[in-house]
């Protein structure tokens, strides 16, 4: 179940990271799937806007789409990409150990 709380870190998370270079993946339905490199270019209170780079094009997500895993995002640190979300096994593992 999405909470309220998780909405308004994801918000807060996409909100320092715009500008930043990220990987969008996600399904386009009958086993096809896209992965492409994007930048964060705003953040809104239901949305964020992306602009990928292969054409140039802007394209809105809500951040439940993020939270439902409909979209992932990986975002560039510098050195390589990290998910915005970590997997659900790592926060169960994350849980288990308190």
């Amino acid at each position: 179940m999405i909470c309220r709380s998780d909405i308004a870190n994801l918000k807060t998370d996409i909100l320092e990271k715009v500008g930043q270079k990220i990987i969008v993946k996600g399904s386009l339905g009958r086993s096809k799937a896209f992965e492409k490199e994007a930048t964060i270019e705003k953040a809104y209170p239901n949305i964020f806007v992306v602009k990928y780079e292969e054409n140039d094009r802007n394209v809105t997500y809500s951040y439940t789409d993020v939270l439902t895993r409909t979209v992932e995002v990986e975002v560039f640190d510098g050195d390589s990409y990290s998910p915005l979300i970590p997997l659900t096994n790592e926060i169960k593992r994350k849980k288990a150990s308190l």
